[in-house]
């Protein structure tokens, strides 16, 4: 079956990040007495914010008992505040090269795009209002992890996108991220091209071991897979 919906991964996929969410983590984790260093963080990005807090903690906080519903979602909620407040104070906010291309490329060939992140939906905003990405018709349908019972690897963003969409069969998605999550996700969700991409977190390398069906080094090459 040909492609009719394409979903993409936002930061590291079609947004530069620069490692600022890492940056992002390490600054609330530290307001709590967690030092957590990049390479515990990274491969952690694409995941739900809170199931990401969780993670690190279980790894950082000895005693079990601290790791509380409270204290994850004080965490949370310092994350979030930081990025956002990051997001819309950053000089530079822009979408990583030929993303925006790339995409309307899509749209035109009468392809929907669906776009879905591990951000919830008041931190998507925000970079969306920047890049003024409704204006320009960028995308078709927004979901965040924060709208779904349970975020990535978890396939429920991507079947509400369907949903959206109004996709019968899992085989006409496409599912293009940066991360392993993002790979995961679109492999349970039974998408029929994983795309993972380079520009985020992960190498081509430490993207390998997850099979995905394409890897590339530019979100433009995702025409020539899908078209």
């Amino acid at each position: 079956m040909s492609i009719k919906l394409v979903v993409f991964d936002m930061a590291g996929t079609t947004v530069k990040d620069e490692n600022k969410v890492t940056q992002t983590f390490k600054s609330a984790l530290h307001q709590y007495g967690y030092d957590v260093p990049d390479h515990i963080i990274n491969p952690l990005m694409g995941y739900k914010k809170i199931v990401a807090i969780t993670k690190m903690l279980h790894l950082y906080e000895a005693d079990a008992s601290k790791i509380t519903p409270v204290l994850i979602d004080q965490i949370h909620e310092t994350f979030v505040r930081l990025m956002i407040e990051y997001y819309q104070q950053a000089d530079f906010l822009e979408a990583l090269p030929n993303a925006a291309s790339t995409l309307l490329a899509l749209k035109k060939a009468g392809i929907q795009v669906g776009i879905n992140t591990g951000f919830s939906r008041d931190i998507a905003e925000v970079i969306i209002k920047r890049l003024e990405w409704r204006e320009k018709d960028i995308f078709d349908y927004l979901v965040c992890s924060d709208e779904v019972a349970e975020g990535r690897p978890n396939p429920g963003m991507i079947n509400r996108l369907r949903q959206l969409a109004g996709i019968a069969e899992a085989d006409e998605v496409a599912k293009v991220g940066d991360t392993e999550v993002d790979i995961r996700e679109g492999q349970n969700a039974g998408c029929k091209y994983v795309i993972a991409v380079t520009t985020g977190a992960f190498t081509r390398a430490a993207l390998e071991p997850y099979h995905p069906t394409h890897i590339i080094d530019n979100i433009a090459d995702v025409l020539g897979i899908v078209l």
